[in-house]
């Protein structure tokens, strides 16, 4: 089955310095294992490509149904040194929605 991350999840967006960081939280609790198994660090960091220039991490946020991800060296240095139209981050959680995932659960 082919699902766009938009269709089983939220998301927030910020920032710290040049690193993005993103909130993916299940739409409903039976969401979050398809989230867990696949939405990974390198899946993440292969979507947005060479947006991304440092390294992906993902955290995991079970009690919540969520995972985190930090975006390191993505914002062109930061809101205050950086020319990119996002340099706070904020468009990064709908940009990810837009991420499609292969499944073999159904939804």
């Amino acid at each position: 089955m082919h699902i766009r991350l938009i269709d089983i999840a939220h998301a927030r967006s910020g920032d710290k310095g040049d690193t993005a960081n993103i909130g993916l939280i299940a739409r409903d609790e039976k969401h979050y294992p398809i989230l867990k198994k696949y939405v990974t660090a390198e899946k993440v960091k292969s979507f947005f490509g060479e947006m991304v220039k440092g390294d992906v991490e993902r955290f995991e946020l079970p009690n919540l149904g969520a995972l985190n991800f930090l975006l390191h060296g993505a914002l062109g240095g930061g809101g205050t040194k950086s020319l990119m139209t996002d340099a706070q981050g904020k468009t990064f959680a709908a940009a990810l929605l837009r991420m499609e995932i292969d499944i073999e659960e159904t939804v």
